[in-house]
C-alpha cells in the first residue's frame, strides 16, 4: 500500500513505471500545473471513474493501491470474495425477500393470496406472510363504499329515459352504493365489476318501471321502488357469484323528459283540479245523503212514537171505560153524576167565565175588557147572567 499516496481515493500519482510501459502506472498523464490565479481544477471524468473503481475494490475485500510492480492490488483478477462478503450478501437477500413477502392488511381491507396464480386463502387485517415469488397477494378494500351513478343528468347519457307501463317516458336518476362481500368471488368471477353492476342496475330499473304507472312513480312509490330495486340487483349479482354487496339505492329524481315537462305539468294541474272537484262533489253527496237518511230515520221514529201513543191512549181509554162500567154496574146514580161533573169540569175548565149577580140589577157593573188576552188564540170570554145551570 506504499504506492497509494495520491489522496483519499488511493489513486496514486507516483512516477514509477508500471508493467504496461506507462510512466504513470496506467493512469492518465498528470495535468499541467495551474497558472497563477487559477482556481482549483475540476477532476476529469476518467479520473473520477478510476478512483471509484479503486474504492469499490477496497470495499469488496481487494487490496487498494498498487502492487509491487505498480499495478492495482489483487493481481488483476478482480475483487476477492470473503466469508463476510458472502454473509452480507446472503443477509441482504434475505432481508429483501422478507420485505417482499411480509405485508400489512388494514382494518378495512382483506387480502387474497394466490399460489402460482391459483386461489389459496383469504386473510383478514393484520400482519401477513406470503413467500414471494411463489405466493402473490391482492389486497382489497372491502368495507369502503363505492357508488355508480345512472341517469341522464348524472352520466350524461340517455340511460335514465325509461318507458312506463302506461306508455309514458320518465327521466330517472339513481345511485347504487356497493362494497365487496367476498374478495375471492370479486377477483375471479367479474372481469369488470363496475360495468357489470351498472348494466344489472339499469336492466332491473327498466323492468320495474315497465311494470309501473307514471303517476305513482312521480309521487308516492319512490321508496318502494328503491327497496325493490336494491333487492333485485342483489339477487341478480348473487346469481353471478360476484362477491358484491349492494348497500343502498338512492332514488334521486323521477321527472318527465325535459322537452315535454311544461305540457306534463299542465296535465298534472288539470288532473289535480279534476280530483279536487270530484272530492268536493263526493263530500256534498255524502252530506246530502246523510241528511236525507237522518230525516228519514226521524220521520220513522216520529211515526213509531205516534203509533205507540195512539195505541196506548186507546188501551187506556178502553181500560178506563171497563173500570167505569164496573163501577156503574155497582152504583149507577153516583157514577152517572160523577161522569157528568168530570165532563163539565173538563169542558168549562178551558173557558174564561165571568159571573154577574142579577140581584143587583146589573147596576154598577163596569164593562170588562180583557186586554191581556187580546193576542191569545182562545175564544172570547162568555158572559152569562145568573148562576150556573
Amino acid at each position: 500500500m506504499a504506492g497509494n499516496n495520491g489522496g483519499p481515493w488511493g489513486g496514486g500519482g507516483d512516477d514509477n513505471r508500471g508493467n504496461n510501459g506507462n510512466s504513470n502506472g496506467g493512469n492518465p498523464p498528470p495535468r499541467p500545473p495551474r497558472r497563477p490565479g487559477e482556481g482549483p481544477q475540476i477532476p476529469e471524468i476518467d479520473e473520477l471513474m478510476n478512483k471509484g473503481r479503486e474504492q469499490l475494490r477496497v470495499l469488496m475485500g481487494g487490496r487498494g493501491g498498487k502492487g509491487p510492480n505498480g499495478t492495482g492490488g489483487g493481481g488483476g483478477n478482480g475483487p476477492a470474495l470473503t466469508r463476510g462478503t458472502i454473509g452480507l450478501g446472503v443477509l441482504a437477500a434475505v432481508v429483501l425477500w422478507g420485505m417482499a413477502s411480509i405485508y400489512t392488511v388494514k382494518p378495512e381491507e382483506q387480502s387474497v393470496e394466490l399460489l402460482l396464480g391459483d386461489y389459496m386463502s383469504t386473510n383478514g387485517p393484520g400482519l401477513n406472510f406470503a413467500p414471494w415469488p411463489i405466493v402473490s397477494r391482492e389486497v382489497l378494500a372491502v368495507t369502503s363504499e363505492r357508488s355508480i351513478d345512472i341517469g341522464t343528468s348524472r352520466s350524461g347519457l340517455d340511460a335514465g329515459l325509461m318507458l312506463t307501463g302506461d306508455e309514458n317516458i320518465v327521466d330517472i336518476d339513481f345511485q347504487v352504493v356497493w362494497n365487496i362481500s367476498d374478495p375471492q368471488q370479486f377477483l375471479f368471477n367479474l372481469a369488470d365489476p363496475e360495468q357489470t353492476i351498472e348494466a344489472v342496475s339499469e336492466s332491473v330499473m327498466r323492468e320495474i318501471i315497465a311494470q309501473s304507472q307514471l303517476a305513482p312513480i312521480l309521487n308516492r312509490d319512490r321508496g318502494s321502488i328503491a327497496e325493490r330495486l336494491k333487492s333485485e340487483i342483489q339477487s341478480t349479482l348473487d346469481s353471478y357469484a360476484s362477491g358484491v354487496n349492494i348497500v343502498r339505492v338512492n332514488f334521486d329524481k323521477a321527472d318527465p323528459p325535459e322537452p315535454v315537462i311544461a305540457s306534463f305539468r299542465k296535465v298534472q294541474d288539470a288532473e289535480q283540479e279534476r280530483d279536487r272537484l270530484q272530492n268536493v262533489a263526493d263530500a256534498y253527496a255524502n252530506r246530502v245523503e246523510a241528511e236525507a237518511r237522518g230525516q228519514a230515520a226521524q220521520t220513522v221514529e216520529q211515526a213509531e212514537g205516534y203509533r205507540a201513543q195512539v195505541v196506548n191512549e186507546a188501551s187506556g181509554e178502553a181500560s178506563r171505560f171497563s173500570a167505569v162500567l164496573t163501577e156503574y154496574a155497582k152504583a149507577p146514580e153516583v157514577t152517572r153524576k160523577r161522569l157528568y161533573l168530570e165532563t163539565m169540569e173538563k169542558v168549562l175548565g178551558q173557558l174564561d167565565i165571568i159571573l154577574l149577580d142579577e140581584s143587583q140589577g146589573g147596576q154598577g157593573v163596569v164593562p170588562y175588557l180583557p186586554l191581556n188576552q187580546l193576542g191569545s188564540t182562545r175564544p172570547a170570554p162568555t158572559t152569562t147572567n145568573g148562576g150556573t145551570n
